[in-house]
């Protein structure tokens, strides 16, 4: 149906957790979206337009969207944030399409998000520079 999430990344951006939800995007119909947290086996609403957000998190999260990634913040990221975080895209029509991943997100075991995005963007750039070494 051309809305399906391809992976879910979870990153420490100084004290904020960062969640990339990265999908396809081959339609025109708008895209419904959720990011959520289970802990304890109870679903907390972050940010979308599916469910309500929860009041304790509306003031610390921060979203961004482009083509195909839905970018969110959680700032003030701590241990008692930790969980099961999913980003889950709804296509509407009968019945709707669901399309969703998780990722366990534990304080110490995240990565800085210098590494992965600098990485992820600049791929080609970091390649070309490789490949010019033998020539200096």
């Amino acid at each position: 149906r051309g809305q399906k999430v391809t992976s879910l990344t979870a990153c420490l951006a100084d004290q904020s957790l960062r969640l990339d939800c990265r999908h396809e995007n081959t339609t025109a119909t708008p895209i419904q979206y959720e990011f959520s947290l289970t802990r304890e086996t109870k679903k907390h609403v972050l940010f979308g337009t599916v469910g309500v957000p929860e009041h304790t998190y509306r003031s610390r999260t921060s979203f961004t969207s482009k083509y195909n990634i839905k970018v969110l913040y959680l700032s003030s990221f701590t241990t008692k944030d930790e969980g099961l975080y999913t980003c889950e895209l709804r296509l509407s029509g009968q019945p709707p399409v669901v399309s969703n991943k998780t990722v366990s997100v534990l304080r110490d075991k995240l990565v800085k998000c210098e590494g992965i995005s600098l990485l992820a963007q600049n791929t080609s750039r970091l390649l070309l520079l490789l490949l010019s070494l033998p020539l200096l």
